[in-house]
Parts: structure tokens; sequence; C-alpha cells
């Protein structure tokens, strides 16, 4: 599952690595890439008839039903990057209680969700007494436009692009078009609003914490085991490498963590020669020598 504002082609060197060997299902998540991008309804809004909750709930009850349509007996393996690693483990805790448990999951620089209040705490004192007054901003339809219209563009793309990856490495005009191709589609700036509203939603540690607690009512033992893989950028402008590291210090179900000096927020685009051996032994198994 791919990060915010990206798409299933921000996967285009993971593929080759890996369709040779298994099937690879890259999906759109619901308001991003090729997807519809229906009409956000904030948690106190109203739904109205083809309006939607942006969130990882949502796209996390999207991916376990696109799981389980006709899986049988192939063994799953789901992979995420940023808000796609959230994703990937709502959806292993939402699969886990429906009995179709996945293989593991790989989560490569997951989100962390700094900005929601749960974490307000954490904030400067000034971040803090403005939170209120930027809530009641962000839910504004014309302000969000506006603020959509300036950042969805190819320049500003391309520039938010180098800070995400340090080395430059493929950042070109192919991924440029990637990502802003979507932005002109109609609703784009609705799933914009949708997730910029996300101030109260899941956090990593709290799923992570209960894939590490054990079965719940109705779970088997076995069900309730789903390894936890991490990869992560050292140079991650966004995400902190060492609270990865505290991660796996503290949650059973995490049961490697690489981190890749040098690397930013999308390792999987910028450093695919590094990041498709490592996905190909966690999913395929060892290669033989």
């Amino acid at each position: 599952m791919h990060g915010f504002g990206a798409c299933n082609g921000h996967w285009r060197h993971t593929w080759p690595a890996l369709a040779p060997s298994c099937e690879v299902i890259a999906p759109d998540l619901l308001g991003f890439g090729a997807s519809d991008k229906p009409r956000s309804a904030l948690r106190d809004e109203l739904l109205t008839p083809g309006s939607v909750r942006y969130g990882f709930d949502l796209w996390a009850e999207l991916v376990a039903d696109l799981a389980t349509d006709g899986l049988g007996d192939r063994r799953l393996h789901l992979v995420g990057n940023s808000i796609g690693a959230m994703v990937c483990l709502n959806a292993c805790l939402r699969l886990r209680r429906q009995g179709h448990p996945p293989q593991q999951a790989i989560l490569l620089d997951c989100a962390q969700r700094t900005l929601d209040d749960k974490r307000l705490a954490e904030q400067p004192p000034l971040a803090r007494l403005g939170r209120p007054a930027l809530k009641q901003l962000v839910r504004q339809r014309w302000l969000t436009a506006l603020l959509f219209r300036a950042l969805a563009r190819p320049a500003v793309i391309r520039q938010v692009l180098l800070q995400a990856y340090p080395s430059g490495a493929h950042v070109d005009a192919e991924l440029v078009a990637l990502l802003h191709q979507p932005t002109t589609d109609p609703g784009a700036v609705e799933s914009f609003r949708g997730f910029i509203n996300l101030f109260d939603d899941h956090l990593a540690p709290t799923l992570l914490d209960a894939l590490s607690s054990g079965a719940g009512a109705g779970e088997t033992a076995e069900a309730a085991s789903i390894p936890v893989r991490l990869l992560w950028g050292e140079a991650d402008p966004w995400e902190d490498p060492g609270e990865a590291r505290r991660w796996a210090q503290a949650y059973a179900c995490i049961e490697e963590l690489i981190v890749l000096p040098g690397i930013g927020h999308c390792p999987h685009d910028e450093a695919p020669d590094q990041v498709n051996p490592i996905l190909q032994r966690w999913i395929l198994g060892p290669m033989p020598t």
C-alpha cells in the first residue's frame, strides 16, 4: 500500500522484482491514484449519499475485502509505505478477527502521525495552543481547495520529493507525472480534505500492541501470531528511525528492523537495488546460493 499523495505506480521498481515469483497486487487507496475520490465527511459531519469518512478504518476495510476476495489458500503478505503501512497494520487486525491472518506485515517508514490529538502533549506550547484554530481552518473547503492547488503543482511535487529522497535517486519526470496526474481528477481536493483532518485516528503503537498481545475473543493463538518487519530510511525527514528502533524493542510482534543509511522516506523507490533483495528474502525466503 502506497503513502499519502502517492499511488500504486509508486511501486514501479518493486513489481519486477517480485512478480516472477508471486502474485503482486498494488491497489490505489480510495481517494488516491486512479481510484474514486468521493466527497469527504468529517467525523462530526453528516454522511450523505456518496460521501465517505476517510481514515484508516475505511482503507483497512477495503484492503481486507480485497485480500479475502478469492484469496483461497494463497499466503498473504501485506506491504506498505508511510500511511500505507498504517493501513497494513489495521488490515492485519481486521483479517485476524475474520480468521484470515496474513503471513506478515512489512512496514516501510511507517507513518508515526505526530500531529494526532493523542500526541498533542508532545507538541511545542504554541502548537498546542493553536490546535483548535488549526482544526477549524483546515475543515473549511475554500481553504483546503486553495492549499491543495498551491501544493498540487509539478514544481512543488518535485521539491517535496527531493526532501523525501535525500540522494535524489529516481526523482524523475515519470515519478512527478505519476503523482501529479491524480491531483487533476474531480474530487481530489476532497480526499485531501479528508486526510488533513485526521486528527484522531489510529496510532501505530496501539496497533502494534494489539498485534503483540495475543489472541482476542474467538481467535486462535496461531491466528494471533502475525510477524511485523520494519524497513526504514535512516535519513527519513519525517518519520524518525529512532522511533522505529524503540518500537522494535517494545513490541513482540516485530521480528526484524533494517535501517538503510542515507535513504529517505520512500526506500522502495529511492533505493530499489537495496530494498528489493530484502523484500524477496522476507516474502519468498532466502535465495539459493
